[in-house]
């Protein structure tokens, strides 16, 4: 079955403004909430901390900017499992795709997921114990949602991405105009000291605008995908860019950062409570789940399309099984479930500071062959006339991307190289399993002959 053929089982009902929330909901999470002190440890000083946000966005819309070419040429189901396969060949999109939904994918649902339980357990006043029970039952609700249509999803998607706009205003609001320290220009002896690096400093800004390709897995359910999905992209990225630079821009100006440091991912609940009292406090973390919901939610909705990508080419164990879709809705049911289950076991067993980096390193591997891949299309057809979105300013644009990439990989080996080689293995692991796949179609194909 083809690209195209696979796309028409599902429903083309995805607009510009769907895509751009999907987009905007995903990327404003937990990242820019969770990693004010983390960013402000490795970066050494306020200054580097704000620019480490900037450079953070620069890299990702270059990224984005890229790959809004490459995905208009291919508006499918699948995104980044498709765009691999169409540029390297089969073997790397499987690995592309085996990468997004047995490492990435359950492990981005899990960070956020977790970072968001911890939120969740002190607004209800629970212990630590809860976390994992409430980051699972979150993520349940979330996937029923998306199960019983996508149009279903899209308006979750609106809704908590238009939800999460207050306790953002609320924050860049107060912390702009009401903030007494000094943005730039902050430093301690104690910051000072347990600073790793400013690579590592921008690496954890990626986390907070890691997502954004997701939505090009829901290219085969838009209505105009050659338009909308860089519409999406682009914009969304460039508003998340300003959002948070607004918003560190605020916290630093209210917060000394001897105290971001000491809060570490608890900053911006204390500005909240500090800023708005108790009540308010308490509001604007209630908005703060309710911007991770959305971010769960985009990942959730995006996800299982890959697995359904998957599955639909006999590149999965119970490949049957995994491409169904409901008969009424025309949701891949199967592979959402796949997804809950493998995020549910990350959720129980790993920490979720460690989950967001590892992820952002597993999938930049596949964004940086991607990156290169604008090249590669662009020499094996030079026909501007195929390409409905160009990049502007190329060849500087995929360069920085290109760039930022191999930055990335770069920083997370020097950072933590026994969990590379675990996420490494993992990915790899996929090479034997797509082998006994094809050679279990081959059986079953010749049993079928007699």
């Amino acid at each position: 079955m083809d690209k195209q053929q696979q796309d028409h089982e599902l429903k083309r009902s995805l607009g510009l403004g769907s895509a751009l929330s999907i987009v905007v909901g995903t990327l404003i999470g937990s990242g820019i909430f969770f990693k004010q002190g983390s960013v402000l440890d490795s970066a050494g000083s306020s200054t580097m901390a704000l620019l480490a946000w900037i450079l953070g966005g620069i890299i990702t819309l270059a990224g984005g900017l890229t790959v809004a070419e490459i995905g208009a040429q291919m508006p499918y189901t699948g995104g980044l499992y498709v765009y691999i396969e169409n540029i390297y060949g089969r073997l790397m999109g499987f690995m592309a795709g085996w990468m997004q939904v047995i490492v990435y994918g359950p492990a981005i649902i899990a960070s956020v997921a977790g970072f968001m339980s911890i939120l969740m357990a002190n607004f209800f006043g629970l212990g630590a114990q809860w976390r994992a029970p409430l980051a699972i039952i979150t993520v349940l609700a979330i996937t029923v949602i998306n199960i019983l249509e996508n149009k279903a999803g899209a308006w979750f998607a609106i809704i908590t991405t238009l939800g999460k706009m207050i306790p953002i205003a609320a924050i860049i609001i107060f912390g702009v105009f009401f903030g007494h320290q000094h943005a730039l220009g902050q430093t301690v002896a104690e910051v000072h000291q347990s600073a790793g690096n400013f690579g590592v400093a921008i690496l954890a800004t990626l986390f907070g605008y890691d997502g954004w390709i997701l939505v090009a897995s829901l290219g085969g359910e838009m209505k105009n995908p050659q338009k909308v999905l860089p519409k999406a992209i682009v914009l969304g990225i460039t508003f998340v860019l300003i959002v948070y630079t607004l918003i560190t821009y605020g916290v630093l100006r209210f917060i000394p950062v001897e105290t971001i440091h000491r809060l570490g991912e608890n900053t911006t609940s204390y500005m909240s409570k500090a800023a708005f009292g108790t009540i308010g406090g308490k509001l604007l973390d209630a908005g703060i789940i309710i911007s991770m919901m959305g971010t769960l939610n985009g990942k959730i909705m995006t996800f299982p399309r890959i697995v359904y990508a998957m599955a639909k080419r006999h590149d999965l164990p119970f490949s049957n099984l995994l491409g169904y879709v409901t008969p009424k809705s025309r949701e891949p049911l199967s592979a959402q479930l796949f997804i809950f289950i493998l995020s549910a076991i990350m959720m129980c067993f790993f920490d979720p500071d460690r989950l967001s980096d590892l992820c952002v390193f597993t999938v930049y591997i596949f964004y940086t062959l991607a990156f290169v891949g604008i090249f590669i299309l662009r020499k094996r057809n030079p026909d501007p006339s195929v390409r409905p979105f160009k990049t502007p300013l190329y060849p500087f644009v995929p360069i920085v991307a290109l760039a930022g990439g191999i930055f990335v990989l770069i920083s997370e080996i020097f950072n933590d190289p026994q969990g590379v080689i675990l996420f490494v293995v993992i990915v790899v692991v996929g090479l034997p399993v797509l082998a006994l796949v094809k050679w279990l179609d081959k059986r079953r194909i010749e049993k079928s002959k007699f």
